[in-house]
């Protein structure tokens, strides 16, 4: 996908939690990026409902797709993350998933089903007692 919608994504930065002193305590390089589906540019009608539906579970109330990043160690670079994260979201829910075809079993595996089936009875049959009448 070589749509860039870096214009349309509202980023917030906050305190990143987790080891690192000092650092954590005073810069903010927790990047969240929220991107509103509904008001994009880029894309259709049709795609937008299917952005919706895939990631239904990713979009707020307010209909922003929600993205955070505290990985890296820079608030750039977490920007950056956030981008690559939501671009990669959005594409994978555009791609269009392939139907099954359920299919039937060949009348080969049928056959070799029931022949391992027959083979289990004998087996169990052997196992049983014999009966002394049986044979008189």
């Amino acid at each position: 996908m070589k749509i860039d919608i870096r214009t349309e994504i509202l980023f917030q930065t906050a305190r990143s939690g987790g080891k690192g002193g000092q650092n954590v305590n005073k810069v903010e390089t927790m990047v969240e990026g929220r991107w509103k589906v509904a008001d994009s540019v880029f894309f259709s009608a049709e795609q937008k409902a299917l952005i919706i539906e895939r990631l239904s579970n990713r979009i707020t109330d307010d209909g922003y797709l929600l993205v955070k990043s505290q990985s890296e160690r820079s608030q750039l670079g977490n920007k950056d993350e956030v981008i690559r994260k939501i671009t990669q979201l959005i594409t994978t829910s555009l791609i269009k998933r392939k139907i099954r075809k359920p299919t039937k079993p060949t009348k080969a595996a049928k056959e070799k089903r029931l022949e391992s089936k027959k083979q289990h009875t004998r087996n169990k049959e052997l196992r049983k007692r014999i009966n002394k009448n049986d044979y008189l």
